[in-house]
C-alpha cells in the first residue's frame, strides 16, 4: 500500500497512524522530495481527474494565470505539492482524501 502526500500534511499523518494501527504496510511517498513520473502521475490523473488539485491551497492560488489554466498535468509536474492529499492505493483501488469514505474502505 501507498500513501502519496507531505510530511507536514496533518490528514496524511492521521491516514498513516490509523493504517498502520490497523496493520496495513504502507509506504509514505513525499511526493516533494521524490516527485512522481509521468507515468506515475497517470493512473492518478484517470482516476481522480481534476479533482487530484487541491484548488484551495496557497500553493494553487501563487500559481500563474498560465499555470492556473493549465491541465492537472502540468499543474502537478510544475507544483507537486498541489495534490489534494492523501491519495492511498493498494495497486486495485484508489481513495482521495481521508474522510469517512476513504476511512471505511482502508479501515
Amino acid at each position: 500500500m501507498i500513501l502519496y502526500g507531505l510530511p507536514t500534511c496533518s490528514d496524511c499523518k492521521k491516514a498513516l497512524r490509523a493504517l498502520d494501527d490497523a496493520g496495513h504496510d504502507v509506504t509514505f511517498r513525499d511526493v516533494r522530495a521524490d516527485p512522481l513520473s509521468e507515468t506515475e502521475w497517470a493512473p492518478l490523473i484517470a482516476e481522480f481527474g481534476d479533482n487530484l488539485v487541491d484548488r484551495k491551497s496557497q500553493t494553487y492560488r501563487n500559481l500563474n494565470a498560465w499555470l492556473r489554466e493549465s491541465e492537472a498535468e502540468e499543474q502537478l509536474a510544475a507544483q507537486p505539492a498541489l495534490m489534494a492529499r492523501p491519495v492511498i492505493t493498494d495497486g486495485s483501488k484508489y481513495t482521495l482524501g481521508w474522510d469517512d469514505d476513504a476511512r471505511a474502505v482502508w479501515l
